[in-house]
């Protein structure tokens, strides 16, 4: 597809991926000046005109977040001082979605104010994946469009002609999810119960479901440190199941995650390069891309038409 005012730019985070979303469309990324002040101030320079075009800016807001964050306000700001006739944020992950709600007392809902903040710089839409709680969406007074990557996952999985295999939610917010999955790959599903003690800390507490000799599927939004992953792992085949395979849309891998899900118990883990995978992991690591469904996606924004198929019959 080639459009005469689609201009596609990439932040710091991934470009990768932006680059693969781009000559997915038939353009070139656009090109832009990020740089640095020794102060660590952020400076963004489109070096081509965007008079007038649509513009899209690709960048999740993985690690370093806050950094990524304030280059992404400036990005839009840029843009929308440059007269771009629309400034279109692309956001695989979605940082803070974590703090969307008030769990206690004198917190913030971050979340929000994230939104709020996005489109105060001029983001006229928002593309993002996967969500961590899908009501994020209703945060933002612009069109968003959220997208899931569960059939990308799940296509992934069948061709594996996997048997004997049960999709685990490792938490009672993921049992939907789980569900819809288990229905896609026609296999069983169970529900851990847990408890955090604190954040990134997990204690499983009970089991939903039969997973002795099984293979478990576990199935999350994001993976952030691991923790949580290889408790549920050591409590499945405390129960008798087998190794496990996790999948999940976003791998953060905070801090020794990589290391940490070099697990005995972990036959493999599945992510999506909507978030860029450090050079240093090991073959038990699949990475699907997300770029022809994010191209798709732009295509059809540019052009018209439905983006209802690109939704799935439900998030992660």
């Amino acid at each position: 597809m080639q459009h005469h005012t689609l201009r596609i730019f990439s932040g710091s985070s991934n470009p990768k991926l932006a680059a693969d979303i781009a000559s997915r469309l038939g353009a070139e990324l656009g090109k832009i000046k990020l740089t640095r002040f020794k102060s660590g101030e952020i400076y963004v320079h489109y070096e081509e005109s965007i008079r007038n075009c649509d513009v899209f800016l690709v960048q999740s807001l993985s690690h370093p977040i806050n950094e990524l964050f304030v280059e992404l306000l400036v990005m839009i700001d840029a843009a929308k001082r440059a007269s771009a006739r629309t400034v279109n944020i692309i956001v695989p992950y979605y940082g803070y979605a974590r703090q969307e709600r008030k769990s206690a007392p004198r917190e913030p809902i971050s979340a929000k104010m994230v939104a709020d903040v996005l489109t105060t710089a001029g983001a006229t839409r928002v593309l993002t994946l996967d969500l961590h709680a899908a009501a994020i969406q209703g945060f933002f007074n612009i069109p968003v469009d959220h997208l899931t990557a569960l059939d990308l996952i799940s296509g992934y999985l069948k061709a594996k002609n996997l048997s004997d295999i049960v999709v685990v939610s490792p938490d009672a917010g993921r049992a939907s999810t789980a569900e819809k999955l288990a229905s896609k790959l026609d296999s069983p599903f169970a529900i851990m119960i847990k408890k955090r003690p604190a954040h990134n800390e997990s204690v499983i507490t009970h089991v939903i479901g039969d997973v002795e000799g099984r293979t478990p599927v576990i199935i999350e939004d994001l993976i952030d440190t691991g923790t949580t992953i290889v408790n549920v792992v050591e409590g499945l085949k405390e129960r008798g199941a087998k190794n496990s395979i996790v999948c999940a849309t976003h791998g953060l891998f905070s801090g020794p995650a990589i290391e940490r899900l070099d697990h005995p118990g972990i036959e493999e883990v599945v992510v999506t390069d909507s978030i860029e995978l450090p050079a240093d992991h090991s073959g038990r690591f699949t990475v699907l891309s997300v770029a022809p469904m994010l191209a798709r996606a732009i295509s059809i924004i540019i052009e018209g038409g439905s983006i209802d198929k690109l939704f799935g019959d439900a998030g992660i």
